[in-house]
Order: structure tokens, then C-alpha cells, then sequence
């Protein structure tokens, strides 16, 4: 294997957000970190009505049926979207600095993560890279799992346990591992 040496190095003094914007005045933002830390972040077990209210007061466009345990973290709720009879477990983490789409009975397991931000490497400065996540209709993320930035899990797709998504998944499909790849066909029974 041949090292090529790059005469600049990282600099994080020099951090640049990118192209990241909050996309909210200062007071909504503080306001919400407040909400998100006492009825999200928390082991209470807060009502899911409750929860849905506070989400669509900040932004987020909510369907009916929403299920959202203790414990689970929303960076932007107003770059939010669920749709009806979703599950979000516990520990779920939406880190959507980029907007997120969830689809109708879509089910994130406990500690799955939706990572829209990274940073790009190849510049000195580290700024953020940016994606959007739409999770399709019937999507489920499998327990610590991971969807990375700008993927797409087409309708019904499967991410099984601890699996990362770094590319779009294809409708009805079930997808393993440390880069995900195609296991096999999800078929359903009625």
C-alpha cells in the first residue's frame, strides 16, 4: 500500500459550519433544546399525543398514530416530517440538520441513528457535508443502526441490527452489515 502525504493538515480552528443553516430564530432553537431534553431525552414516559403536539408547535409536520418512546433525541423538528402509524423506539436519535422524511408505518428500533450531517475530510477547515434521509413507506431500521447522509430506504426496505446505510436501499429489501449490502427479498404474509 503506498502513503501519499498531504502537505495541509486539518485545521479545526479553522471549522466551518458549510452550508448548515438552523433554519430558526436563536429563542426557537434554545426553546426547543429545553422541550427536546425534558420530554424526548427523558426515561419519563411522556404521552405520544403529548409528544406529537410538541413536535408540530416546532415545525414538525406529524401524521396520526405516532408511537415515540423514552429516551429518543430530535436535532431540528422543524426539518421533520412523519407520516401516520410510525414508531420511533427507544434511544431513536434524528440528527437531521438537512430535512427528514419518514413515510407511513415506518419503525425505527431502539438506538437507530438518522445522521444527516458529516464532515468532508478533504478540506483543512472540516466543514459539515449535508444530506437529506427519506425513509419510504413500511421502511423498518433495525436496532443501532445507522442511515447516513443523502440515502434514501425505499418503500419496505429492511436495515437489520447494526447495520449502516451509506447508499440507498431498494424497495423490498433486506440489508446487513458495515457497509450494508443486499441480504435478500422481504416477503410478506397478510
Amino acid at each position: 500500500m503506498m502513503h501519499t502525504y498531504s502537505p495541509v493538515k486539518t485545521d479545526l480552528s479553522r471549522f466551518s459550519v458549510g452550508d448548515y443553516r438552523v433554519g430558526s430564530p436563536t429563542w426557537k432553537v434554545a426553546l426547543w433544546y429545553l422541550v427536546n431534553y425534558t420530554f424526548f431525552y427523558s426515561a419519563v414516559p411522556w404521552p405520544y399525543a403529548l409528544k406529537s403536539v410538541l413536535l408540530r408547535w416546532f415545525g414538525a409536520r406529524i401524521g396520526k398514530g405516532l408511537v415515540i418512546k423514552p429516551k429518543t433525541r430530535v436535532k431540528n423538528p422543524w426539518r421533520l416530517t412523519i407520516g401516520d402509524h410510525c414508531w420511533l423506539g427507544e434511544a431513536v436519535w434524528i440528527d437531521n440538520l438537512a430535512d427528514v422524511t419518514i413515510g407511513h408505518h415506518v419503525t425505527l428500533s431502539q438506538g437507530a441513528l438518522l445522521l444527516t450531517g458529516n464532515h468532508d475530510y478533504t478540506r483543512s477547515d472540516f466543514p459539515y457535508r449535508l444530506g437529506e434521509i427519506v425513509l419510504e413507506d413500511g421502511v423498518w431500521v433495525g436496532a443501532q443502526s445507522v442511515v447516513c447522509p443523502g440515502v434514501t430506504c425505499h418503500s419496505h426496505a429492511i436495515l437489520t441490527v447494526g447495520s449502516v446505510a451509506t447508499r440507498n436501499l431498494n424497495a423490498w429489501g433486506i440489508y446487513a452489515g458495515n457497509p450494508a449490502v443486499f441480504v435478500r427479498e422481504r416477503l410478506m404474509k397478510s
